[in-house]
């Protein structure tokens, strides 16, 4: 789909550590936490009126959610991950739907009178994640694909204070220690990304993506397989991992067992020039 620099960054992006397994991994994902950010794609969809005219492009699309809404509402679309477990089960929702490509893949480039994108989303990669500054590196090399003046949408953790994940996180933190974990985001985070990639901020929002699960287990599988917890499971193990995460999660437990958490996800809308 994209040079190097993208291919990097999903790379990146996309890895596990040996601990974990990538297919499980790929699996909770799909049928437990994606779900999470459907208010957010939908307002985002809403709001840019995504449809028949859309040539979305998704970096680091997972098992397709977003793309699955889009393609519904009329929009092209095509996804790229690095991650082959999560493309397998993007296709097997998407297909014929949807154009989707391995990172790697020499056949994502687009050819020779191939309209341009005019919409690209960053979901899962922005924010915290990007201190390295690999994402803006990757959505530098990505965005000669898109047209001028196209929508890219790039979305992060909101206020901790309003995150009751954030909690969670801090003691997935703790565990990386000494490594480096999880950071809570700044307030700029995503105009951070979006300046150094050369893009135009054109606006930014709020969506309440709570966090619902079955029971602890259920809750535990949906948080691992968001990779946020990769490198506490790194420095410890999975079980660990697991341990701490129950008893983090404690305070959000229902007498009923299930385990809810609200939230509050920010996305920002930048500009091709």
């Amino acid at each position: 789909m994209t040079p190097a620099l993208v291919r990097e960054h999903l790379a990146h992006a996309g890895s596990a550590p040996p601990r974990v397994n990538p297919r499980k991994r790929a699996r909770d994902w799909s049928e437990i936490q994606e779900r999470m950010l459907l208010p957010l794609h939908e307002t985002v969809h809403e709001r840019l009126e995504v449809g028949p005219g859309t040539r979305l492009l998704g970096l680091c699309c997972g098992s397709g959610l977003a793309l699955l809404l889009a393609a519904a509402r009329g929009a092209t679309v095509t996804g790229v991950d690095s991650r082959p477990e999560h493309l397998a089960l993007a296709r097997a929702r998407l297909a014929p739907q949807a154009r989707l490509l391995r990172a790697d893949s020499p056949a994502g480039a687009a050819g020779p009178g191939t309209p341009p994108y005019t919409l690209v989303t960053a979901y899962e990669t922005a924010g915290p994640l990007d201190d390295s500054g690999v994402l803006g590196d990757a959505l530098g090399a990505a965005l000669p694909q898109a047209a001028r003046g196209a929508a890219v949408v790039l979305a992060g953790w909101g206020p901790p204070e309003r995150c009751a994940t954030s909690t969670v996180l801090r003691a997935a933190a703790r565990l990386a220690a000494p490594r480096r974990g999880w950071r809570p985001p700044r307030r700029d985070d995503l105009e951070e990304v979006a300046l150094r990639a050369g893009l135009k901020p054109d606006g930014s929002g709020r969506v309440a993506c709570p966090f619902g699960y079955a029971d602890s287990d259920s809750a535990v599988r949906g948080l691992v397989s968001t990779g946020l917890f990769d490198t506490a499971i790194a420095a410890t193990d999975r079980k660990q991992v697991g341990k701490d995460l129950t008893e983090s999660l404690h305070p959000y437990r229902r007498p009923d067992g299930t385990v809810w958490m609200p939230n509050v996800f920010r996305y920002l809308i930048a500009r091709v020039p």
